[in-house]
């Protein structure tokens, strides 16, 4: 161990050459593979419009999200779109909760959908899930998106089911999901619209030159402010945003295995006991909503924070200024680099701070960000799963 008066106190004497790694290339690689997924689904566009046209009823059908993990978090965040879309009828349910309680948590008398999320496709419990849905459920059809198409997962479906590969790089190399949650996200937001699709084609293309922005002007800023010593990070967000959080936090606990512990929730929720968590080796990051009325209730609660508490740093990270009379954040990371419409993909973007801030620390403290885990308590495909007989 080596003492880095810089970074955190304790840190691995590894060597790693950042921008070599899997990690790094697959942050970068994002908004390029964001387009090559648009453009996936627009030529089997058809085949989708068809599966949609049969099984989407806002009324009778009830559409879950499935994964774990990660995995899980993509359905958090749709479930808050598409009831804004009116399906109203929709939940995210992780599979680690369906494999112990089954009967509890899957309709036998309903029509179900589910939508099923893997990078691999080989985690036992999204194979079990699928097994699970088909002897419980009266009526299930399934719609599976995945970045292997060798996993077993992707071989699970029958001809009444609807299967989404995205593109195979998007199958992350290292441990941490990070091209593969945002490509599979932005997939799950492209089915709502897929009678459309033609016509989001600009504001794909707005999400990406946005997000490279992102990664060009705030990387080294980002990089930066890793380097300060925190022992946690606090992320919060509202909405959908609230799912981007979540996510955020897995990233840094993941790549500094463990060692930077972290806390997500909503910026109302937090006050309700989580608030306790700060401290003064605590680094906030605040994922901002472009909705004045929400963004309202999150700027009482920074304002609050900054009375009570003394923090390492804050970031703001939000699609416009956000301005908090007094207080005065030590980044703030803009994701629309340009003025335009509303576009229902851009904060997608927002994950890429996170990211990054859960990279460049993985560095700092001496870890190789592809695989992290020195404490070897974590894997990229999970290990030490048995599936039993139901």
């Amino acid at each position: 161990m080596r003492t880095n008066t810089t970074g955190n106190k304790d840190t691995l004497e590894i060597t790693v050459n950042k921008s070599e790694t899997d990690t790094y290339k697959e942050i970068f690689q994002q908004p390029s593979v964001w387009e090559k997924e648009f453009n996936l689904l627009l030529n089997n566009k058809e085949v989708i419009k068809d599966f949609i046209s049969k099984h989407f009823d806002k009324e009778s059908v009830e559409i879950i999200f499935s994964g774990a993990g990660t995995s899980a978090y993509i359905g958090n965040i749709l479930s808050v779109i598409y009831g804004k879309k009116g399906y109203f009828n929709c939940k995210s349910i992780s599979t680690t909760d369906i494999i112990t309680h089954p009967e509890s948590l899957l309709p036998k008398n309903k029509k179900v959908i589910l939508i099923s999320f893997a990078r691999s496709g080989n985690s036992p419990e999204s194979i079990a899930t699928v097994t699970l849905a088909n002897k419980i459920c009266k009526e299930v059809v399934h719609i599976i998106i995945t970045c292997n198409k060798d996993g077993i997962l992707a071989s699970c479906i029958s001809s009444n089911d609807l299967l989404l590969l995205l593109p195979p790089e998007t199958n992350d190399k290292s441990l941490a999901m990070t091209s593969s949650f945002s490509t599979m996200l932005l997939a799950g937001l492209l089915l709502l619209d897929i009678n459309i699709l033609e016509s989001k084609k600009e504001d794909i293309k707005e999400l990406c030159r946005n997000a490279q922005s992102v990664l060009d002007q705030y990387s080294s800023h980002l990089e930066e402010l890793s380097k300060k010593y925190f022992s946690r990070v606090i992320f919060l967000g509202s909405g959908e945003l609230k799912g981007i959080a979540e996510e955020c936090h897995l990233k840094m606990q993941e790549m500094t295995d463990g060692k930077v512990i972290c806390k997500y929730d909503s910026f109302l929720g937090f006050r309700h006991g989580p608030k306790a968590a700060i401290n003064d080796e605590t680094l906030l990051v605040y994922f901002f909503s472009d909705d004045d009325y929400v963004f309202s209730y999150e700027r009482d609660l920074v304002k609050q924070i900054n009375i009570n508490n003394k923090v390492v740093a804050q970031i703001a990270v939000s699609g416009k200024k956000a301005d908090v009379p007094s207080v005065r954040f030590d980044l703030e990371v803009n994701i629309k680099q340009e003025i335009m419409k509303d576009n229902g993909y851009i904060f997608i973007a927002e994950v890429l701070a996170g990211q990054l801030l859960a990279f460049f620390k993985s560095v700092d403290m001496g870890f190789n960000p592809d695989s992290p885990s020195v404490s070897g308590n974590i894997a990229r495909v999970v290990e030490g799963v048995e599936i039993y007989k139901y």
